[in-house]
């Protein structure tokens, strides 16, 4: 044997070094054994037999390296150590701290009342009011935007206001029976602002001086492009297009999508910020947070308002922040039933309905990332794209009842909603309902509603601060489906984040002064609509790049789990869609679902 012979797997050099061996063992000096002892001076011995020699430590798993170096469980490479540490006999091997790895979840735990378990009916109904409280704040915003610059006064924008609260419960109920069938809450869209302006601005309506005659021709203006854009969504959502369209989504894809349905209303949350100092271990402040921190907020507004503090403060802060310059409760009618055309029979112009369904379409990228949040938050599986489908379908059908009533914008899936089944943890479909019925009744006596729509609007954009983020987060969630040390995991997030920002935000600060020299208008208010639409950018940027990047690749399928997620791109392939999804009364049979 050679002087610095080692075993048959590792083999050892230099003086005082000691060699862990394979099947035999290493005779001489600084020699280490395999599975039988090593002999030799200061040699460790490794396996089930010690080693013979001076001041040689025998013994367990391995050996230690060094001078008087003693056998164990790990070798060491100190003076006298064995194990792995200095002066150490034979000690055991130290395990390495790693993160632990938290489990793949398909449905959310820790909701407290998922879609079908409704909790007692005392906190269903507060709920369901805490709900309908949250709807005033796009319901009464959008008309109050819209309805001064039509030429109406305060007695036409409360009667717009309860048209469409009256359209958005109706709306909800139906999409809670026959739609998705999930917790979503339908309202007025935010995205309808830029055609609806651009009507409104149409050259034809300079011609009326009268105020009142000019908003009544105005409204009919609108009404007719709703119509036509409504009939657009129901069509691509009961003849199954927008089904087609979203099977092709993937966990990847759908993280962006779902991200920005929540970041991309970001203008409306941080007029003011809201912090909760109650903490208890009972969960009756989480869930009825929003009234509390609505009641007291409010009540401090009255407060300043009738003490006068606001009197010589500026124009829009009065109106922000006092509650008595809505000029809704004196102009509300105790008593008032909204019904369709009350300003008269519809017009129609070709080039504002194209702009209007442009607007129809960004509408529905947010109700499909509002019911994927639902969804989650509900603890229910992934929505399948066939209900994505049907309930656009009803987002259409509210679409064109907001064009019968005169509510001066479409409907889509209220993203704040969604955020708050996730702060109170129900998702509950009762407590929705519920919160429909609040709305039609409020919308019907005016009096009443018009009271809670005088909250100023900085106390429920300071709520949107709290539950956009919620949705937000419900699309990051779905990043667990996906191998984030992958580049191409990595770049499709990134870009499509980054794109999802600036495009955007190009559009909204430098486009508009490009049009003022160029296209005609309703081609801008197309391009306007799409782009400047944060969600839409985003969605689409990822799901090209999720089907152009070598998506059929074996890995690729594996990083983004494609064959786990296709198992919910058709109804029947799971059976838990039948408990959540599922029509009522049997409506499945004469309606299948794909």
């Amino acid at each position: 044997m050679a002087q610095n012979g080692g075993g048959d797997e590792n083999k050892a050099s230099n003086e005082g070094s000691g060699g862990g061996g394979g099947g035999g063992g290493g005779n001489g000096k600084n020699g280490g054994g395999g599975a039988g002892g090593g002999n030799g001076k200061n040699a460790g011995g490794r396996g089930g037999g010690g080693g013979n020699g001076k001041n040689v430590g025998g013994g367990g798993g391995g050996g230690g390296n060094g001078k008087n170096a003693g056998g164990g469980g790990g070798g060491g490479n100190e003076k006298d150590g064995g194990g792995g540490s200095k002066n150490a006999g034979g000690g055991s091997k130290v395990e390495e701290v790693k993160p632990a790895a938290q489990p793949v979840k398909e449905q959310l735990p820790g909701i407290q009342y998922c879609i079908n378990s409704p909790p007692p009916w005392r906190q269903a109904v507060v709920l369901g009011f805490q709900h309908y409280i949250l709807t005033l704040g796009i319901t009464v915003l959008i008309p109050t935007i819209i309805v001064p610059q039509m030429g109406g006064g305060d007695v036409e924008k409360t009667k717009v206001i309860q048209n469409l609260l009256f359209v958005s419960g109706l709306s909800t109920f139906l999409q809670s029976l026959f739609g998705t069938r999930l917790p979503i809450v339908v309202v007025g869209s935010y995205s309808y602002i830029i055609p609806i302006i651009s009507i409104i601005q149409a050259r034809r309506y300079n011609s009326y001086t009268d105020p009142y005659e000019r908003f009544t021709m105005t409204m009919r203006g609108i009404q007719g492009a709703l119509i036509i854009s409504s009939s657009f969504q129901m069509a691509i959502g009961f003849f199954g297009f927008w089904r087609n369209a979203v099977r092709f989504l993937s966990p990847l894809s759908v993280v962006p999508y779902v991200t920005f349905t929540g970041l991309g209303l970001y203008q409306l949350g941080f007029p003011m910020y809201l912090h909760r100092y109650i903490k208890t271990v009972k969960p009756i402040h989480d869930r009825f947070a929003v009234l509390f921190t609505v009641a007291i907020t409010w009540l401090f507004a009255q407060l300043l308002t009738s003490s006068t503090a606001y009197n010589h403060k500026s124009e829009s802060t009065q109106r922000s922040c006092r509650t008595d310059r809505a000029g809704l409760l004196s102009s509300a009618k105790w008593v008032y039933f909204p019904f369709p055309f009350q300003w008269g029979s519809p017009t129609f112009n070709v080039a504002e309905a194209f702009a209007m369904i442009a607007a129809s379409l960004v509408s529905l990228f947010e109700y499909t990332g509002t019911s994927y949040a639902a969804a989650r938050y509900g603890s229910a599986t992934p929505v399948p794209p066939s209900i994505i489908s049907r309930g656009a379908g009803w987002v259409g059908v509210g679409a064109f009842l907001s064009g019968m009533f005169g509510c001066v914008t479409g409907t889509t899936a209220s993203v704040e909603n969604a955020g708050l089944l996730a702060l109170t943890k129900v998702g509950s479909r009762r407590v929705i309902q519920i919160s429909a019925g609040f709305m039609i009744f409020f919308s019907i006596f005016g009096k009443f509603g018009a009271l809670f729509a005088t909250v100023p609007f900085p106390i429920i954009a300071a709520l949107y601060c709290v539950l956009f983020g919620y949705v937000s987060s419900a699309g990051l969630g779905f990043l667990q489906f996906c191998n984030l040390n992958s580049f191409r995991t990595k770049f499709v997030l990134g870009f499509s984040f980054f794109l999802g920002i600036s495009v955007p935000q190009y559009f909204s600060q430098y486009f508009h002064v490009k049009h003022e020299q160029g296209s005609p208008r309703w081609l801008f208010d197309i391009i306007s609509v799409i782009l400047m639409s944060h969600i839409t950018v985003a969605a689409l940027v990822a799901l090209i790049l999720d089907l152009t990047l070598s998506r059929e690749d074996e890995a690729t399928k594996n990083d983004t789990s494609l064959k786990w997620w296709e198992k919910f791109s058709l109804y029947s392939s799971d059976i838990r869609n039948d408990e959540f999804y599922s029509l009522p009364c049997r409506l499945n049979e004469l309606f299948p679902a794909l």
